[in-house]
């Protein structure tokens, strides 16, 4: 029997490139799809740094909510949401790659 995806969620979802670490932040309703996509060359925005792994993920009812928390993610201010958020994370990211 075929696995169903629970309908109506829709997802925040924040990228890292594990080539130049930066972050994606994107929207979508499937997220394994979507990283697929990302990873596979299929959006021009983050193509050129594949491979994208996901570092932080939020779950909304209805996409409204979710392309309202993608476009404050995307701000200076959801910026720094995201490396308060992500602290820890980011500090052992860091370590890791100093080593």
């Amino acid at each position: 029997m075929p696995r169903s995806r629970i309908s109506n969620w829709h997802y925040v979802y924040v990228l890292q490139s594990l080539v130049d670490k930066d972050f994606y932040v994107g929207y979508t309703t499937d997220l394994q799809k979507r990283l697929t996509q990302h990873n596979s060359k299929k959006n021009f925005s983050t193509k050129s740094r594949i491979p994208f792994s996901y570092i932080y993920v939020e779950s909304c009812r209805n996409k409204e909510d979710a392309t309202r928390r993608e476009d404050y993610l995307k701000t200076t201010q959801g910026g720094r949401f995201l490396k308060i958020r992500l602290k820890e994370f980011l500090n052992d990211n860091l370590i890791l790659l100093k080593n």
